[in-house]
C-alpha cells in the first residue's frame, strides 16, 4: 500500500475525561481538596468538575448535589436529608424520641460509628476540618431545620441540639464516660428524649 493508499491515522481523543472508576476517585480527590480550600460554603461543582478533568454534568449524574459529592468525599456516615426528614416527620410531641432513637441506631453501626469518631477527632485538632465541617452543618443542617420548625429562636434551638448531640457522642464513644459508654439503647433513650424534646418539639 502506498502512503496515498494508508488510510488516516486515528484521531487523537480530546475534551473531558469519561465517567468510571479512576474518574470518580480522581473527582472525590478534587472534591477533598477543593472543600479543604475553600470550605463548604464557597467551593463549587463546577470548580471542582474543572479541577477534575469533567463537566460539572458529570458530577451531578454520580452525585446529584454538592452535599452528596462533600459526604461521598468525607465519607460523612449520615445523611442531613434523613436526619432533617426525621425531624419533620410525624408528631411533633415525639420528635425527641425519634431523634434519640434514630442516633443511637445510627451509632450502633460499626461503620458509620468508625467515621463519625474520624471526623470529631479532626476537627476536634484540626481548624480547617472544623471550620469545613461547621460549614457543612449549618447549611445542611441547622438551617434546614431552623426553616422549618417555625418556633421562636429556632436556628439558636437546632444548633444547641447539634451541641448536644456531638457532646454525646464525644463522651459515650471517645471519652467513653461511665455509665454512659455502657448504657443501653432502652436506658438512654427516655432519658435523651426530653431534653432532645426541648429544643425541637417547643416545649
Amino acid at each position: 500500500m502506498t502512503t496515498a493508499e494508508q488510510p488516516p491515522a486515528p484521531r487523537k481523543k480530546t475534551g473531558r475525561r469519561p465517567g468510571g472508576a479512576d474518574t470518580r476517585r480522581t473527582v472525590l480527590e478534587a472534591a477533598r481538596a477543593e472543600f479543604a480550600a475553600r470550605g463548604y460554603e464557597k467551593a463549587s461543582m463546577r470548580a471542582i468538575g474543572r479541577a477534575a478533568g469533567v463537566d460539572a454534568a458529570l458530577l451531578h449524574h454520580y452525585f446529584g448535589s454538592k452535599d452528596r459529592l462533600f459526604m461521598a468525599a468525607m465519607e460523612f456516615p449520615v445523611e442531613p436529608e434523613a436526619v432533617v426528614a426525621l425531624v419533620l416527620a410525624g408528631d411533633r410531641a415525639t420528635v425527641g424520641e425519634r431523634v434519640a432513637g434514630f442516633l443511637l441506631d445510627v451509632w450502633e453501626q460499626p461503620a458509620a460509628l468508625e467515621r463519625l469518631l474520624a471526623l470529631l477527632r479532626a476537627a476536634a485538632t484540626t481548624e480547617q476540618v472544623a471550620q469545613l465541617m461547621r460549614g457543612f452543618v449549618q447549611e445542611e443542617l441547622v438551617l434546614r431545620i431552623a426553616n422549618e420548625l417555625g418556633l421562636e429562636q429556632a436556628e439558636l434551638r437546632a444548633e444547641l441540639m447539634l451541641s448536644q448531640v456531638l457532646g454525646l457522642a464525644m463522651a459515650r464513644y471517645v471519652l467513653k464516660v461511665e455509665p454512659l459508654a455502657s448504657a443501653t439503647r432502652a436506658e438512654l433513650v427516655p432519658l435523651l428524649a426530653p431534653t432532645f424534646q426541648g429544643y425541637l418539639g417547643g416545649a
